[in-house]
């Protein structure tokens, strides 16, 4: 017989660890069970194992465990796992410890005879209003495995559009951190050697170096300033745009902004397309998936406008009608729900029109990088270059004059 070390979950859903002796891990999970503990990890003690560093979890990261989890849960239970068991199997291939948690959590809850939407319902910072009743339709069709196996592509399609938008966006945002350190750089180190050079000198200064040393200057004088009124500006902007009308007047402004307004219309369509598709397919009822969907919009002004197309839904006007009134999403999409409506697959057509505003986000995108890049490496260039020019003529005064 051995010692194995363990990690389980006791019935108020805390972590306890410990070690038991038996002839194998089977026997020694077994073991757990029969006390009222959910063995998470049975085997040799780990390095280290008595000292944990949790760190903070993030949005990113929220999503990334939640999309995880829901692959790992459908393809499970499509492989006829019974649910409890597809949930523990889940805990244990989390790598996350802090989710792990939650998921074990949601297990307790199920096993205290709450419902699996119930359950869910529990952590709502990870599990949306969507999800949750994407599950509650699941449980209450008996296609838990299918709403589990839709999830998964919604997470994923969410996930991998919004991951290309910020791999997008970063080599832009690179050459403008770059371009703004370089010149920092010379005004603030490169620049202030050529003042020593004329103190003291009867040499006439050339007017773009004297701008250049004068400009240096006030930023070594006054970087403080700047940073201080930098950081009070962001805060100022960060809590103006959190309130009800600075939000508002944000959301309509960003949808003006030339060729990244385009792109990120577009983008709010597809996510409410995706969203409808998936609770639609499920038989969520018509005005619940509407209130559902917009609650995944980043845009609130659009997600208001929704609250139309409700109120005409209630009137028996359907889908494609008063989105049409509204003038906010892209014209093609209320002809594409109406042949829905027409043709009785609003499902399937919410699901074609998701796949067409994606493609259409990622190429309003890739328009907006293609000329956001070169005018930044423009903008940087006759910065850094008219830095230069200023000290060339600098140095070629000196030389005149030595000659």
């Amino acid at each position: 017989m051995a010692t194995f070390f363990f990690r389980a979950v006791a019935a108020d859903g805390k972590m306890r660890t410990g070690s038991l002796t038996g002839d194998n891990e089977r026997i020694v999970a077994r073991e757990l069970r029969t006390q009222g503990l959910t063995p998470v990890y049975v085997g040799t003690a780990p390095k280290g194992a008595s000292f944990e560093i949790k760190l903070p979890v993030f949005g990113k990261g929220r999503r990334r465990d939640v999309l995880f989890f829901t692959q790992e849960l459908s393809t499970l239970l499509n492989s006829g796992v019974p649910l409890d068991r597809a949930l523990t199997i889940g805990a244990e291939l989390t790598e996350r410890p802090a989710f792990r948690l939650i998921a074990l959590d949601v297990l307790r809850v199920l096993k205290g005879g709450k419902s699996l939407a119930d359950s869910l319902a529990t952590h709502p910072e990870y599990f949306s209003d969507l999800y949750i009743n994407m599950v509650r339709a699941g449980e209450a069709s008996g296609a838990l495995a299918s709403v589990f196996e839709r999830l998964a592509d919604f997470e994923r399609s969410r996930d991998d559009l919004r991951s290309y938008i910020i791999s997008s966006m970063i080599y832009p945002a690179l050459l403008a951190t770059v371009g703004l350190g370089a010149i920092s750089i010379l005004l603030g180190f490169v620049v202030p050697k050529f003042a020593t050079i004329f103190e003291g000198s009867s040499m006439q200064m050339p007017l773009p170096t004297a701008i250049m040393l004068t400009l240096s200057n006030y930023v070594r004088a006054y970087w403080w300033v700047a940073a201080l009124g930098l950081a009070g500006t962001g805060t100022a902007w960060r809590w103006y745009t959190h309130t009800p009308n600075g939000q508002a007047w944000w959301d309509r402004a960003r949808l003006k902004i030339p060729l990244l307004g385009d792109a990120l219309l577009k983008a709010e369509t597809a996510r409410f397309a995706r969203a409808m598709s998936t609770l639609v397919a499920n038989a969520v009822p018509l005005v619940q998936s509407i209130t559902i969907a917009a609650a995944t919009l980043n845009n609130k002004g659009i997600a208001k406008a929704l609250g139309a197309v409700i109120q005409g839904v209630k009137r028996g006007e359907g889908i494609a009608g008063p989105m049409r009134k509204t003038a906010i999403f892209p014209p093609l999409a209320s002809h594409l729900l109406a042949v829905g409506e027409e043709t009785g697959r609003l499902d399937q057509m919410f699901a074609r029109m998701a796949d067409i505003y994606d493609s259409d986000t990622r190429a309003a995108i890739r328009r907006f990088t293609s000329v956001f890049e070169p005018a930044v490496i423009l903008v940087m260039g006759v910065l850094v270059g008219a830095l230069i020019l200023s000290m060339l003529l600098a140095i070629t005064s000196i030389n005149e004059v030595a000659g």
